[in-house]
């Protein structure tokens, strides 16, 4: 048997073995993978997930008639069902003024309706303006399409001339000025002025 024959009856042993090798180690380090290792959620929330329909970090832009930016987001919705809206939680808000300016809402819960043009913050809702308002209240009412926003409870925050207390308060654009915005205070408003305020 020449050289040549020899390496080839080599190789037919050798080349089996070192493919038999490698099977082996594929096969030995796949059964060494944890299967649950690479799912980022706990039983208990894929549990929930299955249980109850839900949508994570939903987003809802658009723009106003007159050019006003709108921004929603939250930590997590519920879809609606029939005439009940959808529920969300950690609820955000942003209305970018086209004239300038943002106006940003905070609250712990609420839900949206677009259809009906509509979303309603609640829990302890955080409102803050570029213009010096940091106010809290219980509950406000926004359309979505337009700047028209009302807290129909107590009011209660800080303002360029000081601290302040209201029953009810509306944000909303005039129909007789088309860049304005309005942050209109009502029933029994008290101001305790802060001369400070003026001079930041």
């Amino acid at each position: 048997m020449d050289s040549y024959s020899r390496r080839v009856a080599f190789l037919k042993v050798v080349l089996p073995l070192a493919a038999l090798a490698i099977l082996s180690t594929l096969f030995l380090l796949s059964q060494s993978a944890d299967p649950n290792a690479t799912i980022p959620f706990s039983d208990a929330e894929i549990a929930e997930r299955i249980r109850d329909q839900q949508i994570t970090e939903p987003r809802f832009a658009g723009t106003t008639e007159r050019g006003d930016e709108v921004f929603l987001s939250a930590a997590k919705a519920v879809p609606g069902t029939g005439d009940d809206p959808a529920a969300a939680q950690n609820l955000k808000g942003q209305i970018r003024l086209a004239r300038g300016g943002a106006i940003t809402l905070e609250a712990e819960s609420g839900w949206i309706n677009l259809p009906r043009d509509i979303a309603e913050f609640r829990g302890r809702v955080t409102i803050t303006t570029d213009t010096g308002y940091r106010l809290v209240t219980d509950r406000l009412e926004t359309a979505v399409k337009r700047i028209d926003a009302t807290a129909p409870g107590q009011v209660t925050g800080s303002g360029p001339l000081g601290d302040l207390d209201a029953g009810a308060m509306r944000v909303m654009a005039p129909d007789n000025d088309a860049e304005a915005t309005h942050l209109v205070f009502l029933n029994g408003v008290k101001l305790l002025y802060d001369p400070q305020s003026t001079k930041r």
